[in-house]
């Protein structure tokens, strides 16, 4: 017994000490898995490249996340992991990590606290990029500006492409829980796992995780609220454009298992053991011509025990306050459009062409009166079908199932130009730049009239600065603040409102849902749109 107390009184004397270095120049925190250093930067303190599972590589490739090994000593936690295996998709992704590899399973924290006694709310967040690209090293997702309004913010990497979410009949056979795919999905409940266990010696509150994310970021906050291996872990959530309520149902695990299995076929890769004995460089290679969604979100049986609009609708997922939205362009008339001249006549012959005979049922709620007004009609029907939809869809079933409060938002705060010094790039799908060297004389692209897909990500985080690309005025950062105050608000107390920005109502069970439109003249509305997602609902979704 006299050993026990010894241990006991030794254990907590350490804990005490590292709780209590979070305040030094370098500070140091115990972690269930050792002591790490990290960084301060004028009072907040950063650890880097903090590592949530063990390598997923060798025999772990296309498994659930692996404990991670504990290690003696201090381990450094002063530099971003590598980030997850991704082919260049986005040309203007800004990434600070170290490199790519397979061995991409870290996170990063930014906390003001001092000690590990103070209990602060806690935000997880998770990248965007189709859940084929991204990085927690992203400056529009880092955590500072966050702490320094009172919040433990934290970035996650998790598995992509054909790591994160392939599923073969072999890999179901040898899976414990008869499962396979969902893997980039496990990453994130492992990391909320270890967040929840970890990061009261940052000063955090595991009682008080909030999740956000935006695109696949948004996507993946849907999926860890339906998920029985996270729901719990959970206190609020904020989703920025998109969910798994979408017009492209998650795939059922056979469906997932035969494309996997079509794909090793494709690449003559006859075993499970020859697709992970290929290197990870020649496997990504080989998904270039694969095309997006051949490795589908699944239905997998463990990670979701039926589909997730199944698990919503029956009132199964995580019970907590959700703030939710998208923005006014989501996407482009030119999706429906192409390069026909912008008229009525051509507008009602692209959808009847793509739409056959559930055109008239379209038309009689997407429906420009005149030409001039046929440009801003497409960009809600095209924004609709690429996210706006699923994003209200998962609205408002968790209005009506979820048991909590829904607040809603419409982002409509267009871009400003670009810097004179980017010369002739281009704005770019996720905030950044697009460089056109083989034209330097080229014109701009002209300004968008609406927000964006992504545009609000560096506003909501208060990182306006950190993005040098635009040009930002006054008005940027007056959005900035309103929009980030919402933000801190929800993460604080599970509602956004708060002094010196406007009331936001919760959304009801009414056709006339209050909607928080975000711009220089923020204010609340009642949505005027429903019947525009109820006929995708009705009439366009498989």
């Amino acid at each position: 017994m006299g050993k026990y107390y010894l241990f006991l009184s030794l254990f907590i004397t350490a804990a005490a000490v590292a709780s209590a270095q979070l305040s030094n120049s370098v500070p140091t925190v115990k972690t269930q898995n050792g002591i790490l250093e990290g960084l301060d930067e004028s009072g907040i303190k950063i650890f880097k490249g903090v590592p949530f599972a063990a390598p997923p590589v060798g025999e772990f490739r296309w498994r659930e996340p692996q404990p991670v090994q504990n290690w003696a000593g201090v381990r450094k936690a002063t530099k971003f992991g590598p980030r997850a295996m991704q082919l260049p998709l986005f040309g203007d992704m800004n990434f600070h990590s170290d490199g790519m590899s397979e061995d991409c399973l870290y996170l990063n924290i930014w906390t003001p606290a001092k000690t590990g006694d103070e209990k602060l709310p806690v935000l997880v967040y998770f990248y965007g990029g189709g859940f084929l690209a991204g990085d927690g090293s992203e400056p529009r997702y880092a955590g500072e500006s966050m702490a320094r309004r009172g919040i433990v913010a934290i970035t996650v990497n998790y598995r992509l492409g054909i790591f994160g979410f392939f599923a073969h009949p072999e890999l179901t056979k040898e899976s414990p829980h008869h499962a396979s795919g969902n893997y980039g999905l496990l990453d994130q409940a492992a990391a909320l796992k270890w967040v929840q266990q970890n990061i009261a010696a940052f000063g955090g509150d595991p009682e008080k995780i909030t999740i956000a994310g935006e695109s696949a970021g948004s996507f993946s906050i849907s999926a860890q609220m339906a998920s029985p291996l996270s729901k719990d872990i959970i206190a609020g959530a904020i989703g920025e454009s998109g969910s798994l309520l979408s017009l492209t149902p998650t795939a059922s695990l056979a469906d997932a298992e035969k494309s996997g299995a079509g794909f090793a076929s494709g690449i003559k890769a006859g075993t499970l053991a020859d697709l992970r004995a290929m290197p990870a460089e020649q496997l990504l290679k080989a998904t270039a011509s694969a095309g997006f969604g051949k490795f589908p979100v699944t239905i997998d049986g463990y990670f979701f025990p039926k589909s997730p609009l199944a698990i919503y609708e029956a009132g199964e997922q995580a019970h907590v306050p959700l703030l939710v939205g998208w923005n006014s362009e989501e996407m482009n008339y030119k999706m429906l459009m192409g390069q026909d001249a912008v008229t009525k006549d051509n507008f009602i012959n692209a959808i009847q062409k793509r739409f056959g005979d559930k055109a008239a049922a379209i038309l009689s709620v997407y429906n420009p009166a005149t030409d001039a007004d046929v440009e801003q009609v497409a960009t809600d029907l095209a924004g609709d079908m690429f996210i706006g939809f699923s994003t209200w869809k998962w609205s408002d079933v968790q209005s009506k199932t979820g048991g909590k409060p829904v607040y809603r938002y419409l982002y409509a705060h267009p871009r400003p130009a670009m810097l004179t010094e980017m010369g002739s790039a281009t704005a770019g799908l996720a905030g950044g730049v697009i460089k056109d060297t083989a034209n330097s004389t080229a014109p701009k692209t002209p300004l968008s009239k609406g927000a964006v897909h992504s545009a609000e990500i560096e506003y909501a985080m208060g990182n306006l600065p950190t993005n040098r690309v635009y040009d930002w005025q006054p008005e940027d950062y007056k959005v900035s603040a309103i929009m980030q105050s919402f933000f801190v608000n929800f993460i604080k107390t599970g509602n956004p409102n708060g002094l010196g920005i406007p009331e936001w109502l919760a959304a009801d069970k009414s056709n006339t849902v209050p909607v928080m439109h975000i711009d220089v003249d923020t204010r609340l509305e009642r949505s005027t749109k429903e019947a525009r997602y109820k006929l995708i609902d009705k009439d366009i979704r498989q």
